[in-house]
């Protein structure tokens, strides 16, 4: 059995609405009005985070920032994040100024992760929001180009020319964009797919967010070649001599079955098992597998994932259309009956 350590939990919701008779959330304001809520449950169950997928174009949470200070505003200790925001379709300024007001009104909690994004809905859709790559740049490197802009700008260092007759009077020196939240910028994380990605947010001093795929390097179980990017990621991050410690986050679906509604949703997931498949026409992806069993039984199984063990926080990927009550007992029954079997409360 892995030695697992104190672990940061907390929930990460995709946000998904369909207007369907068994659908607990139906509109996007439902999602929208439910996410806070389950937030401030979560708070109160003694979580330790509230994270939330954005998706462009599809039914699903798309404007984090809205919903982050909102979060911010009805909760005291709980951090709030991301997991992840495509920079493909990001302008970095204006990104910067939407995170530092979220991270103000939060008091400094903001977890902001970011990443090149995912398969997507609609044909590049960033084209649409106004962002083309560069002559021979990729669309990934123009998400990374953002993002190096963005780390920049939240270093909170001017760098505009001001006007010689503004408005209102400017303090000396070049401006820089308002708000600006001090500590903010290492509080970005890089959702990585790749171990190449990882060694690259390692060098810029970004945390890592892992999530429950990744492209497949060597045909080992999910777990180990997650584990093994993490050790990969660390590694780079002790070599470029950054003066903190990285925090790294995994992602995982994980239900203990408690009462007959655990049963009926999840017992199935007793029995998964990692997927291999095709993420887009160039990319080989391993997907990692749900966990599910009583309590002690799942606390055996989580004991011998080896990313679960080498990282520091863990996000508990929530079933958000089957309503806030049953999203809270999902977390409280991981917090109450599995954490403390495994040291992590």
């Amino acid at each position: 059995m892995l030695a697992t350590g104190v672990k940061n939990i907390g929930f990460l919701s995709f946000g998904h609405w369909t207007d369907h008779p068994q659908s607990g959330t139906r509109s996007a304001s439902d999602s929208l009005l439910q996410a806070i809520d389950l937030a401030v449950a979560a708070e109160e169950l003694g979580a330790d985070g509230a994270y939330f997928r954005v998706h462009h174009f599809a039914q699903q949470h798309a404007s984090p920032f809205p919903l982050l200070a909102a979060i911010g505003a009805r909760t005291s200790r709980i951090e709030i994040g991301t997991g992840v925001i495509d920079m493909r379709y990001e302008n970095p300024l204006y990104m910067a100024k939407d995170a530092g007001a979220a991270d103000l009104i939060s008091g400094g909690r903001l977890q902001l992760g970011i990443s090149r994004g995912s398969p997507e809905q609609v044909i590049d859709g960033w084209r649409h929001f106004g962002f083309s790559p560069a002559e021979g740049e990729s669309d990934a490197e123009m998400g990374r180009r953002h993002t190096e802009r963005l780390l920049e700008v939240l270093t909170g260092d001017g760098f505009a020319e001001p006007n010689p007759n503004p408005m209102f009077p400017n303090p000396p020196g070049l401006l820089r964009v308002e708000p600006h939240s001090e500590g903010l910028r290492e509080r970005i994380w890089w959702g990585s797919g790749s171990n190449a990605t990882a060694v690259w947010a390692a060098k810029l001093g970004m945390n890592l967010q892992s999530s429950t795929l990744k492209d497949d390097e060597s045909g080992k179980p999910f777990h180990v070649q997650q584990a093994e990017q993490i050790e990969l990621y660390r590694q780079t991050w002790k070599e470029a001599g950054h003066p903190r410690e990285p925090r790294v986050s995994v992602s995982r679906s994980i239900f203990a079955l408690t009462d007959e509604r655990d049963w009926q949703y999840f017992g199935r997931d007793r029995y998964s098992s990692d997927q291999v498949g095709n993420i887009d026409a160039k990319t080989r992806a391993v997907f990692g597998k749900s966990y599910a069993g009583e309590p002690d039984e799942l606390a055996k199984k989580l004991a011998e994932d080896e990313a679960i063990a080498a990282s520091d926080t863990l996000l508990l990927t929530v079933p958000n259309q089957l309503g806030v009550e049953y999203n809270a007992h999902v977390i409280e029954s991981i917090l109450t009956h599995v954490a403390p079997l495994l040291g992590w409360r």
